[in-house]
């Protein structure tokens, strides 16, 4: 059977999260390499870990490519998942350490674990499990099936914000209004939240620009990435030094970039360089054409993500697809947006690519269950032509 799943493998699913992990390796040492040296006395601290990260990645995208869906269905299994992140998120706002002001992470000797990257896996397979079992009645009855899962989530989402980890929170949150909004409700419906999203999305930029920091939920930091997004120059030793630098590394890679490992702005100037603003550095080094390629990649696996979960006749597969490639979406946007000043930086990273081991472990896992739910399909596809 396992012969046969890797025979019907979607291979343009497959080799792009290949090759965007693989290349995170690289990157990940050449951005880190002056850092590590400075805080650990080793170049390749970062290098070793990311390497190691990549390794667990790909071990686990094997065991999500064979894991019995027949699972991720049972409701015992999927309510204790649950009931675990809220849990885990709970501990962390009383027992977490604090770093950079945030409660976001539980120590352990091999990587700090972020609970947030694995709540927004565990409410994907949620609403797909939850949605599907209601999305009979959904279309007619629509309010009094979201309520309950709304409810819940937003919980998880509170949770979350209060770390704060307000990226995280938009990320999750973005998830399942596109979940909810793909499991049968109508097309009118959905076109007038989508309206309502934008002028709320827009109002809210307003209400920040007016009423700055006397908002009671703005904290300061958090205003002063606004004010850096409006005007980053004018905050260029402060708030807007991250945008600068990023604008000094992308204007100095040019078209085909100073080469690997010659970038001027990962030596002090840009913080976070093999974080939120790798995509900074990958331009410095192999300039627009290396982030192309990255880009590239990177829609080629979205749009095939999508693509699968479109094609997929079973409710719960398919939901959870959908779930994936926003997931992806929405962390590649917001990066990129943060990255070219387009969106404020929200210390987003960018999928695959950037230093992380809680996200490196939940993105190849979730690569590995689309990769399952398409081999079983292609199978099934072949089966039925005989």
């Amino acid at each position: 059977m396992l012969k046969l799943r890797l025979k019907y493998m979607d291979k343009y699913l497959v080799i792009p999260f290949l090759i965007l992990s693989l290349f995170s390796v690289i990157m990940v040492y050449s951005a880190s390499s002056y850092v590590s040296l400075q805080e650990y006395g080793n170049p390749q601290y970062y290098f070793i870990r990311q390497s190691l990260y990549v390794g667990l990645g790909l071990i686990l995208a094997f065991i999500g490519f064979i894991f019995p869906f027949r699972l991720l269905k049972k409701k015992i299994f999927v309510m204790t998942i649950v009931l675990a992140i809220i849990l885990t998120l709970i501990f962390l706002l009383i027992f977490g350490r604090e770093i950079n002001g945030a409660k976001g992470w539980i120590e352990t000797r091999l990587f700090n674990i972020q609970p947030a990257e694995f709540a927004k896996l565990i409410v994907i397979w949620y609403l797909s499990y939850i949605l599907s079992k209601k999305q009979h009645v959904i279309a007619n009855d629509f309010w009094n099936s979201i309520l309950a899962p709304s409810v819940l989530v937003g919980f998880i989402v509170a949770l979350i914000l209060l770390q704060p980890d307000t990226g995280a929170a938009i990320v999750v949150l973005g998830i399942s209004v596109v979940l909810l909004f793909s499991s049968g409700v109508s097309a009118r419906l959905g076109l007038i939240f989508g309206i309502s999203g934008t002028i709320f999305a827009v109002g809210f930029l307003e209400i920040v620009r007016y009423f700055g920091e006397s908002l009671p939920f703005l904290k300061s930091y958090q205003y002063q990435r606004f004010l850096a997004f409006w005007d980053p120059f004018a905050l260029a030793e402060g708030a807007g030094l991250q945008l600068v630098q990023s604008y000094y590394a992308l204007s100095r890679g040019g078209v085909f970039g100073v080469g690997i490992g010659n970038s001027v702005q990962k030596t002090g100037y840009l913080p976070e360089p093999y974080t939120d603003f790798i995509l900074s550095i990958t331009g410095e080094e192999l300039g627009l054409l290396g982030i192309l390629v990255v880009l590239g990649l990177t829609t080629l696996m979205i749009s095939r993500i999508y693509l699968i979960g479109i094609r997929s006749k079973k409710s719960f597969e398919s939901m959870m697809c959908i779930g994936i490639a926003t997931l992806f979406l929405i962390q590649a946007t917001i990066n990129v947006g943060g990255v070219v000043g387009l969106l404020p930086i929200s210390g987003m990273t960018f999928p695959l690519l950037s230093y992380g081991g809680s996200s490196m472990l939940i993105l190849s896992a979730s690569v590995g269950l689309v990769a399952n739910v398409s081999a079983r399909a292609n199978i099934e596809r072949k089966m039925k032509e005989k």
